[in-house]
């Protein structure tokens, strides 16, 4: 038996739809104004769609301006789709950044209905969770909401009329391409996760996102701009989307700020429900970097909080320092002023006038063992036994303070 080549029987199954519904396929290397519907703060700069910008509570929503098939007609069957696009989400300058991108389905334009932050523009609380809301999305999200019972602060997740994901994993890619298991990106094993590569989503840099619909199964890969698309999707499910798509629906992205804000940008984007190999037109080189400058090391918030505590430190040193100082040189001043001027040349060795009058008795004249032009001498014992002699001179006998 003949076998056929895969690549053939994947164009006759999207024959299949395509005969039944108008072909639709797009690719944008950059953007005008014309080619997209533009809601909220949402904008064209530079031939970039540029979602938010440094305001906050806002919402940017961008649609392609015609509705696209997503049904074939009088058929509950859902039409394949492949789409690809590069983002970008980067922080502003002394701003918390947050929230995040969704790629999404929707069934009417503008973006009533839908709220900022958390809820990405994407729903509200009032809505959320409504099957009557007929939206898909793909989110990359960098804010953790318990509410949404998110997996951490930077996922992609697969949304269907809710904001909590029915399937959601680290943002990443398997760089070894391996066996595509049949959970796909869903797989927790040991060896899975010592591979697996994450990518930080809100770093600024350029990112690749593959999101392909056929069977009855959606497949979400994404990658570095630039880099070969991973064989293993990072999200693999089945999903039948016959009940949430309506025959035909706008197709876009939304992104949303709160009190956390960041930028959010689409570079390039391609779509086809017909071609599935259509993303490799997109231009993947010479891509703008929206990475922050790193900041010196003399900017550092460590650096900073260093040379804060020590300067700290340093003033109450020199502080406990002069203290010190100025004490010792008031009391070596006080000392200085107490001293005669035979002590200044001889240094003084004091005893307390208290001390010499109980050795020699109060001056007793028993204990005086010599006289002379200038005083009498005393003989005495100090308290601990050692004796001494002690000349009586007065004050006013300059004469005898000298020959002393």
């Amino acid at each position: 038996m003949k076998r056929h080549h895969p690549l053939l029987l994947l164009i006759l199954s999207i024959s299949t739809f395509f005969g039944l519904a108008s072909a639709v396929d797009f690719v944008f290397n950059g953007f005008n104004s014309s080619d997209m519907l533009l809601y909220g703060v949402a904008d064209i700069e530079s031939r970039f769609l540029t979602l938010t910008n440094h305001t906050r509570f806002a919402i940017g929503r961008a649609l392609y301006p015609s509705k696209v098939p997503a049904k074939s007609p009088n058929s509950s069957h859902v039409v394949p789709f492949s789409t690809s696009f590069i983002f970008s989400m980067a922080p502003y300058k002394d701003m918390i950044p947050g929230h995040g991108i969704v790629f999404l389905f929707a069934p009417v334009t503008g973006i009533e209905g839908t709220t900022s932050a958390q809820n990405l523009g994407f729903l509200n609380h009032t809505n959320n969770g409504n099957s009557i809301n007929h939206v898909f999305g793909v989110e990359f999200d960098v804010f953790q909401n318990e509410e949404f019972d998110d997996i951490s602060n930077n996922h992609v997740g697969i949304n269907v009329n809710s904001l909590t994901s029915m399937s959601a994993h680290e943002a990443g890619y398997w760089p070894d391409n391996g066996k595509i298991s049949s959970g796909g990106g869903n797989s927790s094993s040991e060896e899975d996760e010592k591979s697996f590569k994450r990518l930080q989503l809100n770093n600024g840099k350029n990112y690749q996102v593959w999101i392909d619909y056929l069977d009855l199964h959606l497949n979400v890969t994404m990658a570095e701009a630039g880099k070969t698309r991973p064989q293993r999707p990072l999200l693999s499910v089945a999903l039948n989307l016959s009940d949430v798509f309506l025959d035909d629906m706008y197709v876009g992205f939304t992104a949303a700020t709160g009190r956390l804000v960041e930028s959010h940008r689409i570079l390039a984007w391609s779509f086809s429900n017909s071609n599935f190999s259509l993303s490799s037109e997109l231009i993947t080189s010479g891509l703008p970097s929206f990475v922050p400058p790193k900041k010196s090391i003399f900017q550092s918030k460590g650096f900073i909080a260093g040379i804060t505590v020590g300067v700290f430190f340093c003033v109450v040193f020199c502080s406990v320092f002069s203290w010190f100082l100025i004490r010792w040189k008031r009391l070596r001043a006080r000392r200085r002023e107490g001293m005669e001027e035979w002590e200044l040349e001889y240094w003084p060795h004091r005893i307390t006038h208290q001390e010499i009058e109980a050795a020699t008795n109060g001056f007793s004249e028993e204990n005086v063992i010599g006289t002379g032009g200038n005083g009498k001498v005393y003989k005495g014992v100090l308290e601990g036994g050692a004796e001494i002699a002690v000349k009586r001179i007065s004050h006013e006998n300059d004469q005898g303070m000298r020959e002393f």
